[in-house]
This record gives structure tokens, sequence and C-alpha cells, in this order.
């Protein structure tokens, strides 16, 4: 079982999502403001974080970028805020799911266990080598060619779930839904917009790719240049 920190203002949700993971064998602390929740973080190392939005003394959202800073611990989001702008940037800042509010019991109790078992060890290997590429899992680093690729998290999960599919073309549809947890139709500027960054980082452009080729009408895959 994980241990999870739950940082949520309101007292009600914050006592049903608590016993509902207890039940589950789950450890879990919980903290009622951002910053309470931030030392938690880094003080406790949780396995998982649940976060609130809507916190009394700073946006759930700097505080999910002053997380990341310091951690990678998957963040569950779950906010009463629904719209897709708000969804979108939050996962692009590097929250691993979005829950929008109201919830189920049931739902929570998915998403949580989807979370861990991606965390706990899907991938092939720690450390994914495509061509000069070197793509290593545990430390979310890339290495091209001897030098370190800076990348963004949401450019770095997408290079990573490209680069764990060699050569197969990946739709669009599925990169939403697997990197960016987006289970619906649209939103292929968001693919779009981070397959033009990572191709710039990677040294080359949609006219003249080398790793990441685009199929027209079907999706995108990530090749090695040399063969």
């Amino acid at each position: 079982m994980a241990s999870v920190l739950i940082i949520e203002d309101d007292a009600d949700i914050r006592r049903l999502v608590a016993e509902t993971l207890a039940a589950q064998g789950h450890r879990v602390q919980a903290a009622e403001a951002a910053l309470p929740g931030l030392q938690a973080v880094v003080d406790e190392r949780p396995d998982l974080v649940i976060l609130d939005l809507g916190l009394p003394d700073l946006d759930g959202a700097e505080l999910l970028r002053m997380i990341r800073a310091v951690s990678k611990v998957p963040v569950i989001v779950a906010t009463a805020r629904g719209n897709d702008g708000d969804i979108v940037a939050t996962l692009n800042a590097g929250a691993d799911d979005y829950l929008v509010k109201p919830f189920s019991v049931s739902q929570l109790e998915a998403r949580v266990r989807a979370v861990l078992r991606r965390v706990e060890g899907d991938a092939p290997s720690p450390i994914l080598e495509v061509g000069e590429l070197r793509i290593e899992l545990g430390s979310r680093r890339v290495i091209r060619s001897g030098g370190e690729v800076e990348l963004t998290p949401k450019e770095f999960d997408l290079l990573a779930y490209l680069a764990e599919r060699p050569d197969r073309v990946v739709p669009r549809r599925e990169l939403l839904a697997e990197v960016w947890r987006l289970p619906y139709g649209g939103g292929d500027r968001t693919v779009d917009v981070h397959l033009s960054g990572l191709r710039k980082k990677l040294g080359e452009s949609a006219a003249e790719p080398r790793y990441i080729h685009t199929v027209h009408g079907v999706g995108v895959k990530l090749v090695d240049p040399a063969r």
C-alpha cells in the first residue's frame, strides 16, 4: 500500500477522501493549506499527492509548480475547476491526473490505483535508447550525443511514451488519453504544440524529421534515424 498526502481545505472532503483511502490500506496524511502541504511533501516524501486547487493561502496551480520543483511525486488534482483550459494547463504543469468535483468514491479509488500502477513500473525498462537518444525514466533525463536535453514535464512524458513504442504509429487521440489523461476528442493543438517544442530540442523539424515522424491522418512515431 502507498502513503498518500491529501492537500484539501474542505474538512468534509478531506475526511471522506482520507477514510476512503485508509479503508483501502493506504497510509494517509492531510494538510488543509498549500504551504503545510508543500512542507509535508518535502518531509514525508509521500507516494502520491491528491491536490485541491482552491486553497486558502496559495492557488493550487502554483503549489503544483512548487511541488514539481522539489519532487517527482505523482499528483492527482481534485478540484471544482472543470473547464478545458484549466485541465490542459494543470496537466501540462505536471499533474498526473485530473478529477473534477463532485466525484464518486469509486472513481477516486480507480484513479489512485491507475496512477500508482503507472508509477510502480509498467515501463519495459528504466532506460530507453532510440538512436543517439538515451531516455532515463527514473531520473527523467534525456541524453543526446552525450549532452542533456532540457525538456518540460509533458515533453518528457510524450517522448517517453513514444520511445516505449518505437516505430509504432501512435494516434493523437491515444496520446491525449495516455499522456495528458484527456479521454475525449479534440485537443490536437495541444499535441502539436508539444511535438513542435520537442522536435526543436531534438534538433529537427516537421519538414525535416529525424526521430519524430508524422503519418498524416494517423498519428506520429519515434524512429531510429540510422535505420
